[in-house]
């Protein structure tokens, strides 16, 4: 048996041929049967060998499939046959978010052994496309382009029929060269996928190892053109201010707009919006930020999302706080405005919520030579508060008209071997109120990166360095400077200088990575990443702090093949070692990590990780570092069987600290139950308690009278995120989102920092006595007495707090013809926020529910014009 497995295995690595037929007569009905003429001349291939969860063995059931040709379209029939048919599993769902059996082609059309367009069809008919690239490391889902398709079960099985359009491809020339081409098959029962070109798991790539489709000659590239105008009614209703005239209840608004997709070459394809709405688009989760860095969210506007793998340039490989670094962060643009004026007594203000943009393009493609390139330009507009005193209104500047621009260039050499590329960012704003002198007029970044593969791609080497540079008047560079993301003026940073004459600032960073990433179960690799303390990104990108030099060592183990009562196995462990540009050390430690699949289709994760003592250059928010306890994490995580109707999944991480006794627990539980094919429904409730001893509340005095006062704050948190898909049709669904969310912080055990990096942990602060601080509840405040002289030295507002939020969507999405949609959205919020600390779900459920909402509802239509 085994001799005969690595025969099969050896046999399927042989690059396969499939020929395609040029029709001479009328195209093909597409309707899932293979019942036309077109088929008859078509050559049949089949002898897919399964990869999940046999390697290299015959799957369970057999695959065939046929490619036929005009000169405008790609015609694919796939048979999957089934011994018994009521064992397919056809699940309705929306776009994308497909389970079942799934039948998919893949086509480099490029022919650059590095991209490929998916087109995917579950037995429901529901559609996945996306776009892979990095040679299979990347899949962009967000990539919807027109094409057609229709699925039939039968009593042999089931078909997908499909039609794609050649201007969905790109390619050069006449399409005389051979095209990758790849096809996939899931049995979901089984969790079995097979292919056509068998590629192994242990191969460190995906789209190099595709067959060869052959034959297509004599067509002409088809430059792609949609247009799809759109308009957008709205009213809101929200609560009555009395007097305030910019809150009277409700409100109207009417909009229109366009979108564009427009194939300047069948290489390059340039998209398009003006005045663009997004409001059918989910809102983002509630969070309580106690830290000194900005909250990253996710982007969800169809834009900026659609293709954004070519302008991604991360900073860092891997997940955490750092993966989301970026020289470009889309939602910078658009923003909420910047600026915030005061306001004295009878005055009312009106913020508007957001920047409007007022166009943007995207160009993006990739050349027959084998240059990659994206270019995105987007302007926003200046915007106004309005002001009223009076019955007087006057318009104040709080965001400037700003033009944000990226460039993304790459070059394959090798047969995609070896990449070369760069990208460069720009920020350029309009400062002509002095109000906005704190931005920065100018941002540029840039950075190069650089990858070579050998071996059959089993080795690397990675390479990326990067630039920043910043200009503005001396108040927004002294603004940057004084930023969680520097902190300049640290006063124990001996390798840094606060100048409050700048007008510039200049700064660099760069990865270095090597490693063994196929060829065997094991792999490992290096990486030493660098961030220096100039570095500024986020007037247009993303970076969470500067001054860090960061060195890791990786490795892991796979185990593929079933074995025993487990279906796959991989483990993993890391070690790291972080300074800062002064050579204090801001990290160091260590973690494991396995997971695994049972033979019951249950999945078991568990992991641990040790961060030694350090110091901690922002947690005293411009003061000097705290020498911070070790502390260490662990978490386990159990999920359920997912291919059955209802499944959960609950994941529990607990992580203490080696001195001090701050420690915080975190329950998360999903539940998923699917009581029809069409309806999915999820709720997944998460707990939270944190007891941190070292919780920064805020400084007071200057030089030697300077204090960082701190706390010991108890919090807990409560969410719960729900959501609801319903697919009546592939084109018609309905969705629901929602998130219940309290949080409760109460703070006592006040503090202040000593010497932030004495030896012993309880020598770094000195801790009030009873007598040292009051609150007076009448005031809301705390007054402290540090020398014990019975007379207040100074005093802070209650920062105990209670915060409820309850965000939802509901969106009906009905895409009436092919690329034209009709959306109904009804988004609710509502806000409470108190300052007692006390934590209560029966109260503070009741307190959120008597809160006004403010309701939003939304009518958008487009209609798509084009080929």
């Amino acid at each position: 048996m085994a001799l005969l497995l690595a025969l099969l295995c050896s046999q399927a690595q042989e690059r396969r041929i499939y020929n395609a037929v040029r029709l001479n007569g009328e195209a093909p009905v597409i309707d899932g049967k293979f019942d036309d003429p077109a088929w008859a001349a078509a050559e049949r291939a089949g002898g897919f060998i399964q990869r999940e969860p046999y390697e290299g063995a015959e799957p369970t059931a057999e695959t065939e499939f046929m490619i036929v040709y005009d000169d405008n379209n790609l015609y694919m029939a796939i048979r999957a046959w089934e011994d018994d048919p009521s064992e397919i599993v056809s699940r309705m769902a929306r776009r994308d978010q497909i389970e079942g059996d799934i039948l998919a082609v893949q086509i480099d059309s490029y022919a650059d052994r590095r991209t490929a367009f998916t087109f995917g069809v579950n037995a429901a008919g529901v559609k996945i496309d996306f776009f892979v690239s990095g040679n299979g490391s990347s899949e962009d889902l967000t990539w919807d382009p027109v094409w057609f398709v229709k699925t039939n079960i039968d009593d042999k099985g089931w078909t997908a029929e499909m039609q794609i359009p050649f201007s969905q491809l790109r390619f050069s020339g006449n399409g005389s060269r051979d095209w990758g081409l790849q096809v996939v098959r899931f049995i979901y029962r089984k969790e079995e996928m097979s292919a056509w070109q068998f590629i192994p798991k242990e191969a460190s790539g995906w789209v190099h190892l595709f067959g060869d489709l052959s034959g297509i000659t004599g067509i002409q590239p088809r430059k792609q053109f949609d247009i799809s105008p759109y308009s957008v009614a709205k009213t809101e209703f929200y609560e009555k201010i009395p007097g305030n005239p910019y809150y009277p209840g409700n409100s109207n608004n009417l909009n229109a707009g366009v979108d564009a997709k427009v194939g300047l070459t069948n290489d390059l394809t340039l998209d398009l919006t003006i005045n663009p709405d997004f409001g059918q688009v989910e809102a983002d989760p509630s969070v309580v930020n106690l830290t000194a860095f900005e909250t990253f969210y996710e982007e969800k506007r169809p834009f900026f999302i659609e293709g954004r793998n070519i302008f991604n340039f991360n900073l860092t490989p891997g997940d955490g706080d750092m993966s989301a670094e970026n020289l470009f962060y889309s939602r910078r643009i658009g923003r909420v405005p910047q600026y915030r004026p005061g306001t004295g007594q009878d005055e009312y203000i009106k913020m508007p919520g957001n920047t409007p943009i007022l166009g943007a393009f995207k160009l993006s493609g990739k050349t027959l030579d084998g240059f990659s390139v994206g270019a995105m330009q987007t302007v926003t507009a200046e915007h106004r508060a309005k002001i009223s005193y009076l019955g007087e209104e006057s318009l104040q500047v709080v965001e400037p008209l700003t033009s944000y621009s990226v460039a993304r260039l790459q070059k394959d050499f090798d047969g995609g071997n070896t990449v070369l590329g760069g990208m460069v960012t720009s920020t350029l704003r309009n400062l002509s109120d002095p109000s906005l002198n704190f931005l920065h007029k100018s941002a540029f970044s840039g950075g190069f990166d650089f990858a070579h593969y050998w071996n059959e791609r089993t080795w690397y080497l990675s390479a990326k360095l990067l630039l920043s540079h910043v200009t503005g008047e001396p108040e927004a560079l002294i603004r940057t400077q004084l930023s969680p993301a520097h902190y300049f003026q640290r006063p124990d940073a001996s390798h840094l200088t606060l100048d409050p004459s700048l007008t510039s600032l200049t700064g660099h960073g760069g990865t270095i990575e090597a490693g063994k990433i196929g060829g065997g179960n094991f792999n490992y690799g290096a990486i030493i990443h660098w961030k220096s303390p100039g570095l500024e990104l986020n007037d247009i990108g993303f970076v969470r702090s500067a001054d860090e030099i960061l060195q890791v060592l990786w490795a892991g183990y796979r185990i593929w093949e079933p074995f025993s009562v487990f279906r796959r196995v991989n483990l993993s462990i890391n070690q790291f070692y972080g300074l800062d540009f002064g050579h204090r050390v801001i990290g160091r430690g260590g973690n494991i990590n396995g997971h695994t699949q049972f033979s019951n289709y249950w999945t078991f994760s568990t992991g641990t990780s040790i961060q030694l003592e350090r110091y901690a250059n922002h947690f005293l928010r411009g003061g000097p570092s705290l020498l911070i306890p070790g502390a260490a994490n662990s978490w386990v995580r159990v999920e359920t069987d997912s291919r059955k109707r209802l499944r959960f999944s609950g994941r529990i991480l607990d992580t203490r600290s080696f001195e001090g006794g701050t420690r915080s627990r975190q329950y998360s539980l999903m539940a998923t139950f699917l009581p029809v094919e069409a309806m999915n429904i999820s709720v997944g409730p998460g707990y939270t308690e944190n007891r941190n001893n070292l919780q920064y509340v805020f400084r007071v005095g200057e030089d030697d009278r300077e204090r960082f006062i701190l706390a010991r704050l108890e919090q807990k948190t409560l969410s719960a995120a729900v959501r609801l898909n319903y697919s009546i049709t592939p084109e018609l669904s309905v969705q629901y989102y929602g998130q219940p969310f309290i949080s409760s912080g109460r703070y006592d055990e006040f503090k202040f920092i000593t010497d932030p990096s004495a030896e012993k942990y309880n020598d770094r602060f000195s801790i009030f006595s009873g007598a040292g601080v009051f609150f007076d509840e009448s005031a809301g405040r705390y007054y402290f007495d540090e020398n014990s002289d019975g007379s207040f030295d100074y005093s802070i507002g209650n920062p105990n707090f209670n915060a409820l939020y309850f965000n939802s969507n509901l969106v009906m999405r009905w895409e009436y013809l092919p690329g034209s949609v009709l959306y109904l959205v009804w988004s609710q919020g509502r806000s409470e926020f108190a300052s007692n600390g006390h934590f209560s779900f029966t109260s503070h459920a009741g307190d959120l529910f008597d809160v006004k909402p403010h309701n939003i509802f939304l009518l958008k239509i487009s209609y798509r014009i084009g080929r």
